[in-house]
Parts: structure tokens; C-alpha cells; sequence
């Protein structure tokens, strides 16, 4: 499972005060708690009105289900209409992270690693052809070293 950090902007309106923008961030920080995640150290208060954002960190599979666990959350805490931003996803260079970023490509592929002669990993990523038809191998190639930190090969099957 991969860790997604979800973006919210808690106060879209720009109407929270310096306290309650304090007292929704400990509220935030004990019901994300309760549900094993986590947030993004962020001291709201000091931040402008147009970045009352939060980052939550979630471990999921669907995004979509995230998004809305992370809004509901933060309409819980700070009692506002909170907008949802962009998601991201931590990298801890696992196979998880080599499978999250095929499936935002829409593709799915066998992952296997090997050590190194260099003592770093190597990843074999095999891939229908006919994905390579429709997105360039060297954006998929890029995507997954980013992740994974080491050397990739895709190959085709």
C-alpha cells in the first residue's frame, strides 16, 4: 500500500481566525490519529489566507476514497466546506511504488528485483507491448526510477 499525501485547503472562504485555525489543527491532528494517519507539520495561523492548506499522509489504494476520507475529516476539525487539492505519493522505492506508478499510467506489470553487482537494487518491469503503444516507455521508465531510486529495464511480453 502506498502513502498518499492529500492536499486540503481547509478554509476556502478565508474566514477562520489565528485561534481557530490552532484549535481545528489539534482537532485535525487527533482524528487522523485515530485512523493511523497522519499530517503534514503546517503551523496554519502564520500561513496566508490563500494557503490555509493541509497535507494529510494516508496509506490507501483509491484515491478517490482518500480524497474524501481527508475532506471529512477536515470539515470535522475546523467546521468549514474544505476543497480537496492535489494528491501526491511518498516514495519508499518499494515494489508498492513501482505498482502505484504503473497504475497511473493505467497499466498493470510484473515487478522483479534483483541485487546489484554495485550492491544497489535492479528492477525488471515486464510490460505488455501493446501498453508501450499507447504511452511512451521512456515516461513510464522515467516515472519508475523517480520512485524507485534505482536502475529500472523494462521489458515486453
Amino acid at each position: 500500500m502506498r502513502t498518499a499525501v492529500v492536499r486540503v485547503n481547509i478554509d476556502p472562504e478565508n474566514a477562520l481566525v489565528p485561534a481557530q485555525l490552532e484549535e481545528g489543527m489539534t482537532a485535525l491532528l487527533g482524528l487522523v490519529r485515530e485512523m493511523g494517519a497522519d499530517v503534514v507539520d503546517k503551523r496554519l495561523a502564520g500561513m496566508p489566507a490563500s494557503r490555509r492548506e493541509v497535507g494529510l499522509l494516508i496509506d490507501c489504494d483509491d484515491v478517490d476514497a482518500a480524497k474524501r476520507a481527508a475532506v471529512e475529516l477536515c470539515a470535522k476539525a475546523f467546521g468549514t466546506t474544505p476543497v480537496p487539492g492535489v494528491v501526491t505519493f511518498i516514495s519508499r522505492g518499494t515494489d508498492d511504488d513501482a505498482h502505484g506508478v504503473l497504475s497511473g499510467f493505467g497499466l498493470t506489470g510484473e515487478i522483479v528485483r534483483v541485487p546489484g553487482d554495485d550492491g544497489f537494487d535492479v528492477v525488471y518491469v515486464t510490460l505488455r507491448e501493446s501498453d508501450l503503444e499507447r504511452i511512451p516507455e521512456s515516461r513510464i521508465h522515467t516515472a519508475l526510477e523517480a520512485s524507485l531510486n534505482c536502475e529500472v529495464h523494462i521489458r515486453t511480453e
